[in-house]
């Protein structure tokens, strides 16, 4: 499942499992016929018209099978499911769904409400934090080339990151969304920072969720803490997990697309880059890393400035011009699997 992330506030927990996540459908043989052909052909335009139908019949059929196209509301569970129903009905078809009055008990949903209560718990703790000039890490940005600043191409950018207390860290989450401000600063370290930097808050939530180990048949590999204001925002991307996403405070917003719609993503190859913050002058600099490494990304922003609109829609018809996403907004004591 593809995902865009957009609009983060608040805290959230992500839990990674290992499993199946298809890429892209292979259809072998599917228009093959034993029919003879014919010597007389139609015009060129009338093929690849009714080639161009067929493949998009093809797509809303095969999206239609797997997740429906009269809605793009992903199901809403009122209850965790039994660790059966969660395995047939959404692991083993690979649909997404939201569940609600899944961590209602965790104490989380009320103590991570309060700065004082989370500054006072990770007191001696030292985090990871993200900063980015637009709040957008690990997705396209433009550089400029420093012996032509007219020239510029887009890269795949990381964020600068640093090891500071958590009071710092969310001091900046807390004011760099100012108006006016240089820097977007995100708590969004990967690799099962939950249990290492904020093992503090280990008591806060549960160790796993167990229908969904369960069903899985093993313990997440990796659980995550992300904490970040309303400008933090994650570019479409195709996690290798099975992913079970916790919001405590605040909400997140989705965009999803399924396996089938890959090729709307028009995935090319970016040369990656890396930000470096200055804290004296408050400025970033964007540096293509040597030797150069590629980067395979989508090229697609949904959300384009009305400036780059018209031209965003002409440059990839596929994502703007088909079905639209599915979308889901998770709130606390909701859990999303994807």
């Amino acid at each position: 499942m593809c995902s865009n992330k957009s609009k983060q506030t608040g805290s959230c927990l992500k839990t990674g499992q290992p499993g199946k996540k298809p890429g892209v459908f292979d259809f072998p043989q599917l228009f093959r016929s034993s029919a003879p052909a014919y010597t007389s052909q139609p015009p060129i335009s009338a093929m690849a018209t009714t080639a161009g139908e067929a493949i998009e019949n093809l797509w809303l059929e095969v999206r239609d099978l797997s997740l429906g196209t009269t809605t793009t509301q992903v199901d809403h569970l009122l209850s965790p499911p039994t660790p059966l129903q969660f395995l047939r009905d959404y692991v083993c078809p690979n649909k997404p769904c939201l569940i609600s009055n899944a961590t209602s008990h965790w104490p989380a949903l009320s103590l991570w409400s309060s700065p004082s209560y989370l500054l006072n718990t990770l007191s001696s703790s030292s985090v990871s934090l993200h900063l980015t000039p637009t709040g957008r890490a690990d997705s396209l940005a433009a550089h400029i080339n420093p012996t032509s600043p007219s020239a510029s191409s887009l890269c795949f950018a990381s964020a600068h990151v640093e090891k500071v207390p958590f009071s710092t860290a969310l001091s900046m989450i807390r004011s760099c969304g100012d108006t006016g401000s240089k820097c977007i600063a995100y708590l969004q370290e990967q690799n099962d920072c939950f249990r290492n930097e904020y093992s503090a808050l280990s008591q806060d939530c549960d160790s796993h969720i167990p229908w969904a180990s369960e069903a899985l048949g093993c313990l997440p590999e990796a659980v995550n803490l992300w904490i970040g204001n309303d400008k933090s925002v994650t570019s479409f991307h195709k996690d290798h997990y099975e992913n079970i996403y916790a919001v405590v405070t605040g909400e997140k917003h989705f965009l999803l697309l399924p396996p089938t719609d890959f090729h709307r993503m028009y995935i090319r190859e970016y040369p990656a880059a890396q930000y470096h913050y200055s804290q004296d002058t408050g400025d970033f600099r964007l540096e293509i890393e040597d030797p150069v490494r590629y980067v395979p990304w989508s090229s697609v922003n949904p959300y384009p400035s009305p400036e780059e609109k018209e031209r965003e829609v002409a440059e990839f018809p596929f994502y703007f011009g088909g079905p639209k996403p599915f979308e889901v907004t998770v709130r606390p004591g909701q859990l999303l699997y994807l």
